[in-house]
């Protein structure tokens, strides 16, 4: 078990964990964390509403019931789980065309997709599952973030040049933009600037000044003062100030929509999964805490389970909430829990102010969300040390941008797992050569590849399985087959391989026969127990003999030295 994962056994009910144990002496630094978060994460899950295609009230929906559950119930005392962008994008790219945007049906599909990946992420929790977060890599998720914030930040430049668009996709929209730049609103224009200067200026100055805060407060108090509407500036209009309602998601439940949705609903859960446990992972490192991956998927199904059943959208842990919530001195899940509070205080009272928010301020905050998530850095890293892995980021944020979310998050699944499998596929395989002054070492499997007269040792350095076993056929054959090579002993060292399947196991077999027939015994060295209880299973054993295994270097060069001593006949 890795130093920062918490032993689920000693847990028996997983609650509280992300509070307990609680230092009183913390309270208060908690709380201003709590508030400061709320400050900056409530004009921002605005802004996700957008993305997603739903009211503005349920952006605050996201951080009430969903984050107190996972809060409660959750694991890390770090992780913020709410509105995110990414699934947000997804969300909408889904249910594109299959409602419109905004309306009851579409809210009511929006929750249907929570209350699906709720579903997959606790049964992920009771099948054991939780290991699929490690399938989604570090390049391709770069990729597929920037990829969507390319899409969510081009797609509010309309928005906040106040023209009106037409067309699906970031391509399309765009062009459709530039084609009507004519049409721009002044006006519109001039309190976009204002609030995106307001913002950004307040984050130079310091990261703790609330700018998007400042900035929404600051225009509805003007869109109140000078009446925008009447000038041409579209604003929200009249908000709900209530409390979400309990209840299923009101749609009919059809085999046909299920099918429709669960492609979704598995890509959500892909990025939800991936995300979250990379994110908890980061900060319990961090601050050497542990954390239990099981007891945050049963954290993060009931954040989305209070999300479908309060009429919002799919929540996720999100990094940039997180760090929010650490940078301001937050070390427990008690500062979530207080902005769950002031949440609660702005929906109950402080709605009405909302109506006269411009519709440009959102498109502003979301425009600045999306510049946030394309990670420049992160590409020029990859580019920098692993050149091959930065076009597989380049191909999944290209993908995300031309063709779309939900396809994007698929072919970076894809992909992870075509370089996963590329590794396995071609293994660098070596052999060990004595050098000069006597010691061992390992080198391609060029000329010369004996270790000693007589005696090749090729280490094989990936487990055997179907994919790679040409390769191993070859380069086996290639060596032997060498007329310069008189080989009496081929041993393979197996100290890189951890299982070898079926396929394996008939290759081996159909080696050693070819081997014998020459006259070359096969050999192994530094093979784990389990691997040999497999090639047991395969009937090598019986071929090669028990006393073709070592467990060392020196003991197989004690048998090759000895081979015609104890009357061992070669092959």
């Amino acid at each position: 078990m890795a130093k920062n994962r918490r032993d689920d056994s000693r847990f028996p009910f997983p609650i509280l964990q992300g509070i307990l144990p609680f230092d009183r002496a913390t309270l208060p630094t908690e709380i201003l964390a709590g508030l400061t978060f709320a400050c900056l994460a409530i004009p921002e899950v605005m802004g996700y509403t957008k993305i997603a295609g739903t009211p503005v009230i349920t952006g605050l929906y996201t951080i009430l019931i969903p984050m107190a559950l996972f809060a409660l119930f959750g694991s890390s005392r770090h992780l913020v789980v709410g509105a995110d962008s990414a699934t947000a994008a997804i969300t909408a790219s889904a249910l594109a065309g299959m409602a419109v945007t905004g309306s009851s049906e579409y809210l009511a599909l929006a929750s249907l997709l929570a209350l699906m990946a709720a579903v997959l992420l606790i049964t992920a929790r009771v099948i054991g599952l939780g290991f699929l977060a490690d399938f989604l890599s570090r390049t391709v998720l770069v990729g597929f973030l920037t990829g969507v914030g390319i899409q969510v930040a081009t797609g509010e430049i309309a928005g906040m040049l106040g023209v009106a668009v037409e067309g699906h996709g970031t391509i399309a929209k765009l062009l459709s933009t530039f084609q009507n730049l004519s049409y721009i609103s002044w006006a519109t224009f001039a309190v976009s600037a204002t609030i995106l200067c307001t913002i950004v200026g307040c984050r130079w100055a310091s990261r703790k000044i609330p700018g998007s805060l400042i900035a929404i407060v600051g225009v509805i108090l003007c869109s109140w003062t000078f009446q925008f509407d009447a000038k041409g500036i579209a604003v929200l209009g009249v908000v709900p100030g209530s409390l979400p309602s309990l209840s299923v998601p009101d749609v009919q439940w059809t085999w046909t929509l299920f099918k429709q949705l669960l492609p979704t609903a598995l890509s959500i859960f892909v990025v939800i999964l991936a995300q979250s446990a990379a994110t908890s992972r980061a900060y319990a490192a961090k601050n050497e805490e542990e954390f239990s991956e099981n007891s945050d998927l049963v954290g993060l199904g009931l954040a989305n389970l209070g999300a479908a059943f309060t009429g919002t959208f799919v929540v996720n842990g999100s990094p940039t909430k997180t760090e929010m919530v650490a940078s301001t001195g937050g070390r427990s899940q008690i500062a979530q829990l207080t902005t769950v509070l002031i949440v609660l205080v702005v929906l109950l009272f402080l709605t009405g102010p909302l109506a006269f928010l411009p519709n440009a301020a959102l498109s502003v905050v979301v425009f600045l969300i999306g510049i946030k998530l394309i990670d420049v850095q992160g590409l020029t890293t990859i580019y920098r040390q692993a050149r091959s892995e930065f076009w597989v980021a380049g191909a999944t944020a290209a993908v995300v941008v031309l063709v779309g979310v939900e396809q994007g998050i698929l072919f970076a699944m894809v992909l992870s797992l075509m370089v996963h499998t590329r590794r396995g596929y071609r293994p660098k395989n070596s052999v060990i050569v004595r050098t000069k002054s006597g010691s061992w070492h390992s080198k391609d499997l060029s000329e010369p590849n004996q270790f000693e007269p007589g005696l090749v040792i090729y280490r094989f350095s990936h487990g055997m399985y179907y994919a790679n076993m040409q390769r191993f056929t070859d380069e086996v054959t290639a060596i032997v087959q060498n007329p310069d090579n008189e080989i009496s002993w081929f041993c393979i060292d197996a100290s890189a391989i951890d299982e070898v399947d079926f396929t394996a196991g008939y290759t081996l077999r159909s080696m050693s026969r070819l081997l014998d027939s020459k006259g070359i015994r096969l050999v192994f060295t530094m093979v784990e127990p389990d691997v040999k209880a497999e090639l047991d299973l395969y009937g090598l054993l019986k071929l090669v003999g028990d006393d073709a295994f070592f467990e060392t270097g020196s003991g197989l060069l004690q048998a090759f030295h000895n081979r015609e001593a104890s009357g061992t006949k070669d092959g």
